[in-house]
């Protein structure tokens, strides 16, 4: 083949630097170039992030007092929705009309190994041509589903001036509710077929959507689909199931990701519902509910590697003949537990 008809990579965004190296950089000076616009002083940041531990924890702390511009939107559902292709589509939109999305995917990981496939990224190669910062991140276990770096990365990307910033997530069994932790918007797909699974979740879904993408519309049943939703709703006046800081009645919009159809209204269902959040004072609000889940999960972790590490020095202790081996395990975790709270170096 010629060499003027080989394929041309793709180059997604420009990742060249003026400044040092970014491995020789602190991370006050990563945040620094990162808030220029240097994709790759963010990635790095993010990678920090994602990693954990001490640069984790300096990028938090260079990063919070300058968070709160961009509009967090969350978009899951089950999985086959086509969660990833619409999630593209909707990005490449907002690109081509001058703003500057990035897309958190987030993507489940083995029980077993801990691997991930990242195969979001690979379904949003249009996106990326098109300028979309896309970062692929895997749950590494962490409960719900959610990565537990999920809200320090949604803060770099905030920093760095990206708005909105979409987590797009697996949505498995009751994930949807820390998607909406982590976000101001939270987008629910669902597809015709679905069946049962609608039924099954309607209390979770009705709990937590903002806005409903019947996905897929140009099948005969997605009439059903809406229609389903709409009864949802209605009942959950009487119910009881409806998302307790729901500032208007959820949007429901039909799309069809392949063809485009229906991504421009939900681009605007979006905005306008930040747009309601902010006339109702409800923005600033939901931000401190993350704030808090925040803080719960990291507390959480710490707990849980402190009690974690307290069993194993409680049976090697057992084991040498320092402790008795004869209490039953809930006196042991009892003990245990009342060392770590009223003497935690011990």
């Amino acid at each position: 083949m010629p060499a003027s008809r080989l394929p041309q990579p793709v180059v997604a965004f420009d990742l060249t630097s003026q400044g040092a190296p970014v491995a020789d950089r602190s991370v006050s000076e990563l945040v620094a170039a990162a808030r220029g616009g240097e994709l790759r002083a963010t990635a790095r940041l993010l990678t920090f992030v994602e990693r954990g531990g001490d640069l984790a924890e300096q990028v938090a702390e260079a990063t919070h007092d300058h968070v709160g511009n961009a509009h967090v939107v969350g978009l899951t559902g089950p999985p086959g929705s086509g969660k990833s292709t619409l999630t593209a589509a909707w990005a490449i939109r907002l690109a081509e009309e001058g703003r500057r999305p990035a897309v958190l995917a987030v993507d489940p990981s083995s029980p077993l190994t801990g691997g991930a496939i990242l195969g979001d990224r690979v379904r949003m190669t249009a996106a990326a041509a098109a300028g979309v910062f896309i970062r692929s991140m895997a749950t590494r276990g962490h409960a719900g589903g959610l990565a537990l770096a999920v809200p320090g990365m949604v803060r770099v990307l905030d920093v760095a001036g990206f708005d909105p910033v979409i987590v797009e997530t697996v949505g498995v069994g009751q994930v949807e509710v820390d998607v909406t932790a982590a976000t101001d918007t939270a987008v629910v797909v669902v597809t015709p077929g679905m069946g049962d699974a609608v039924q099954a979740n309607k209390a979770g879904l009705l709990e937590v959507a903002d806005l409903f993408a019947v996905n897929k519309s140009d099948r005969p049943d997605a009439a059903d689909v809406r229609r389903d939703l709409e009864l949802m709703l209605d009942l959950s006046k009487l119910t009881g199931h409806g998302r307790p800081d729901a500032v208007v009645r959820p949007t429901i919009v039909s799309t069809v990701a392949t063809t485009g159809r229906g991504v421009a209204e939900l681009a605007d269902a979006v905005d306008t519902h930040l747009e309601a959040l902010r006339d109702a004072g409800l923005l600033e609000a939901r931000r401190e509910v993350r704030r808090r889940a925040e803080v719960r999960s990291h507390l959480e972790h710490l707990v849980l590697a402190a009690s974690a590490a307290a069993v194993e020095a409680a049976f090697g202790a057992a084991a040498s003949g320092a402790e008795t081996a004869d209490e039953s395990p809930g006196a042991t975790a009892r003990r245990l537990a009342e060392r770590l709270l009223t003497d935690p170096g011990s």
